[in-house]
């Protein structure tokens, strides 16, 4: 996939769960395969063996796989992979920014961002999707239009579990059942995703950007996504939940009164890129400053 960081760079990576994906989507046999995967049962069985002491043998090659540097993170003798997976990053390695004008990244991604209208029609890799059949309410998805929705696209390498963008007061946790699928792009140009990823969702009444809904998306081979609070207040980058094993997506929808979205992020979506972001980072501006 094509990927820009920060700076402008380009970066040009396909990696074995891409490579994966693209038999799985475009192949007949790889679609054959997929259907099974993404079954009841198959799913169930994946979240059980992925929480076994015999999981802990995928650790070490997945490790050195992906690049992963594992003395980012808190140091823990793992007796699952999926305990390994939601492992906690150390104090300091994902700085939160605390300039009250900055809307953070909740999450470790690849982020793009689209404008909302009454008339939204977001095309992500072919595919079209609205506000509407990702909240399925009709009055809280009119509460954003003039606004931005941001997507953040976690692969099985970043870190899976995500804070809040803000302080403010949260509200309680919609959950929308469904079977998990994939959310990589790959997968988009084949098949409509969210209509079938089971996903929750929590609005909030935040600090310094008004009203914000996060969702988050869970996909296949997911086991659950779990999120720690509801109807309370909460801080800027406090931890909100995490994602068990495999590939997630995070949805934010701010109102276009409230928040500007920073202007690479914007110009990399127009062109075709997924920006890299870290939990934490600035990915947006209060409106008018």
């Amino acid at each position: 996939m094509n990927y820009r960081d920060r700076d402008g760079n380009d970066i040009i990576n396909t990696t074995g769960q891409d490579k994966f994906l693209k038999f799985l989507y475009t192949n007949k046999i790889g679609r054959k395969f997929l259907k099974l995967m993404i079954s009841d049962k198959v799913t169930r069985a994946i979240e059980i063996y992925m929480n076994t002491r015999l999981s802990t043998l995928k650790i070490d090659g997945f490790i050195k796989k992906n690049h992963i540097n594992i003395n980012d993170y808190e140091k823990k003798y793992f007796k699952s992979y999926n305990e390994f997976f939601i492992r906690k990053i150390r104090k300091g390695r994902r700085p939160i920014n605390t300039d009250r004008d900055a809307l953070i990244s909740p999450s470790d991604g690849k982020v793009t961002v689209y404008p909302i209208s009454d008339r939204l029609v977001v095309n992500i890799k072919n595919i079209d999707y609205s506000v509407k059949s990702l909240l399925l309410d009709r009055e809280l998805a009119e509460e954003f239009y003039g606004g931005w929705l941001y997507v953040i696209r976690l692969t099985v390498d970043n870190y899976h579990r995500y804070c809040y963008p803000d302080g403010g007061y949260q509200y309680e946790n919609y959950y929308i059942p469904g079977f998990f699928h994939t959310v990589n792009p790959i997968a988009l140009e084949n098949t409509s995703v969210f209509a079938q990823n089971a996903r929750a969702y929590t609005m909030m009444d935040t600090d310094n950007f008004g009203r914000i809904v996060q969702m988050e998306v869970g996909a296949m081979g997911v086991g659950r996504i779990v999120n720690h609070f509801e109807n309370r207040f909460v801080d800027r980058g406090q931890e909100k939940g995490y994602f068990e094993f495999g590939g997630s997506t995070i949805c934010l929808f701010v109102q276009g009164d409230e928040v500007k979205p920073d202007e690479d992020i914007v110009k990399n979506t127009l062109e075709g890129y997924e920006t890299l972001v870290k939990m934490g980072e600035k990915i947006g501006t209060r409106a008018g400053r």
